[in-house]
């Protein structure tokens, strides 16, 4: 079976664990989209993994993991990252292949991010300033670097220049610092030496590997209100977070697709600016004191609020979500009641899905449906049917608002404290 794996919120929902999870099951986990802005957290044991490029289930001995080509990948970070596995014992050689079509973050994208960003002020989208959108948008003016010029190193060398010079204009007009041309140019082409061996082409593997009736999972990055077509724009991502992101961004077709899984959060988080229509500061300072709701890759603080059933109900609908895996639910334990928002209400009218306009989207207001929470540690609970009844009761009724299968549940961040249902 071949399974799609999507956030179905705001991301950060724990597609990092619950893929680590499903990975036992699967021969290869390929990544399809966005860049080292997403991070995917997963423990083993006593032992914590941040990864941000590469699959998940690279910690899963024997599974092989793509870097696909929807990817835009920053070769510096990925060095690290790469190099940073191997040293606690991870091996990579042979178990990770990289798309020789992905494109390029490079450092002017970063910093005409960053400028950009500045000069927004008080209209700021949130970015992470790592120049992912940068990276896409030069992909799709068709002036982007790929991972296949970056191992050629004249040629990489001649288009590297001329887009350094263009670019060095533009940060110029927006008040940054020019870029060395040599700095840049050796930087890189020492990353290429390291990431040359696992460099490919990942559309005719993959394809072999179907062939050969091999279990493929796609990790998506971020979440469905973050895409950059279905999403709250322009507070989104520069790529498709959704389950169609996953054919496009790794040249595998739709009908080659058995499953899709939804990952939500018990409640609702965000990072970053743009609408949070059930964004609550009781439940934010509650989740903050626990030590909990702070971002993986920038460490800022998530806004936190009540499960927004209208926001999962639409990502279901557009991602063809089949099950849901639902964590963080122990978050949730101390709490006497707790809300479902079920519909909005706007201007007179009572929407069961979200509007496509931002500003008629800040002006919805949720209508809430109460529970009895549960009061009670879930986090050694390891059977749906032990959980406490206000628990279960609660869980049910998030699939059935959302229209989905309940199918996973996660009571914390260890691999061990997930179980089917």
């Amino acid at each position: 079976m071949n399974t799609i794996l999507v956030g179905a919120q705001w991301g950060d929902e724990g597609k990092g664990k619950i893929i680590d999870v499903l990975t036992e099951e699967a021969d290869i986990v390929v990544r399809s989209q966005g860049g080292n802005n997403a991070g995917h957290t997963v423990e083993v044991g006593t032992e914590k993994f941040v990864l941000h490029l590469i699959p998940s289930g690279i910690l899963r001995a024997g599974k092989k993991c793509v870097i696909a080509n929807g990817v835009v990948i920053d070769p510096v970070a990925l060095v690290t990252e790469i190099e940073g596995l191997e040293k606690r014992g991870i091996k990579l050689a042979g178990r990770l292949l990289i798309s020789e079509t992905a494109h390029l973050v490079l450092p002017y994208h970063r910093r005409i991010d960053e400028a950009r960003e500045l000069r927004k002020g008080r209209n700021k989208i949130g970015t992470t300033k790592r120049g992912i959108g940068p990276a896409y948008g030069d992909k799709a003016a068709r002036t982007g670097l790929r991972l296949i010029d970056l191992v050629q190193p004249k040629t990489f060398s001649t288009k590297l220049k001329a887009r350094i010079e263009e670019n060095n204009a533009i940060l110029e007009s927006l008040g940054g610092e020019p870029l060395s041309f040599k700095e840049v140019e050796k930087t890189y082409l020492d990353a290429a030496k390291k990431l040359r061996p696992f460099i490919t082409n990942t559309v005719v593997w993959l394809h072999a590997q179907l062939e050969k009736k091999k279990r493929i999972l796609f990790e998506g990055a971020q979440g469905t209100f973050l895409d950059i077509d279905f999403g709250t724009y322009p507070f989104v991502t520069s790529s498709n977070t959704t389950a169609g992101g996953s054919c496009t961004g790794s040249g595998i077709p739709p009908h080659r697709m058995d499953r899709v899984v939804g990952v939500m959060k018990a409640y609702t988080t965000r990072v970053g600016e743009g609408p949070l229509p059930t964004e609550n500061a009781e439940v934010s300072d509650m989740l903050h004191a626990m030590g909990r709701e702070f971002g993986a890759t920038t460490g800022r603080a998530r806004r936190c609020g009540w499960f927004d059933a209208v926001a999962t109900r639409y990502a279901r609908m557009v991602n063809g979500i089949d099950e849901l895996a639902i964590t963080n639910l122990d978050g949730l334990d101390t709490l006497k009641q707790v809300q479902i928002c079920v519909a909005y209400e706007c201007r007179g009218k009572r929407l069961l899905f979200p509007p496509n306009d931002v500003e008629e989207l800040l002006h919805c207001r949720p209508i809430y449906r109460k529970f009895a929470g549960w009061q009670k540690s879930t986090m050694d609970v390891r059977q749906f049917k032990k959980l406490p009844p206000n628990a279960q009761k609660y869980l049910k009724a998030l699939a059935e608002l959302t229209g989905a299968k309940l199918s996973i549940v996660s009571v914390g961040p260890q691999r061990a404290q997930t179980f089917d249902v």
